[in-house]
């Protein structure tokens, strides 16, 4: 395998593990949320499992071994209620607009169009939990660390 295809396949699979803990997350999300929010974390939960179904296609194209979800994933915070709610959905947004950002980089051709898609996606989403926006989505979060984690962690 070339290396260009090799970054390829581990951003995928980076992509796929953030996706895997976007669901998670969502799921906590979807049982703190209140009833005015409960539309919008559901479409949410949805569009992360498309995107990792997607992704899991994307790897085994490129003859991988898509990573598996790990049975739970530790959380950035507590999340007891409503506001912690919207704050961990930020951060699942903005955790996944960073993957995507790597991916856009790493992909070529239809990949890179679909990482494109789905960083924008998640910058929207971000931005209506957040109630505004970062000049840089995906990447202003991560500034300072070395290597960001897919789980959503802090």
């Amino acid at each position: 395998m070339s290396e260009a295809r090799d970054r390829e396949l581990d951003a995928l699979q980076a992509a796929l593990a953030a996706e895997h803990a976007a669901v998670y997350g969502y799921g906590v999300v979807g049982g703190r949320i209140g009833e005015a929010r409960r539309t919008e974390a559901r479409a949410a939960y949805d569009a992360h499992r498309a995107r990792r179904d997607a992704l899991a296609r994307a790897v085994r194209d490129l003859d991988g071994e898509p990573v598996a979800a790990q049975a739970g994933y530790a959380l950035p915070f507590p999340v007891p209620d409503e506001e912690a709610a919207v704050r961990l959905a930020v951060r699942l947004e903005d955790r996944v607009a960073g993957v995507y950002s790597d991916l856009v980089r790493a992909a070529g051709g239809g990949r890179r169009t679909m990482a494109a898609e789905a960083l924008r996606e998640a910058a929207v989403r971000a931005v209506r939990w957040r109630g505004g926006s970062v000049a840089f989505p995906g990447l202003a979060e991560r500034a300072g660390t070395a290597s960001p984690s897919a789980a959503p962690t802090a």
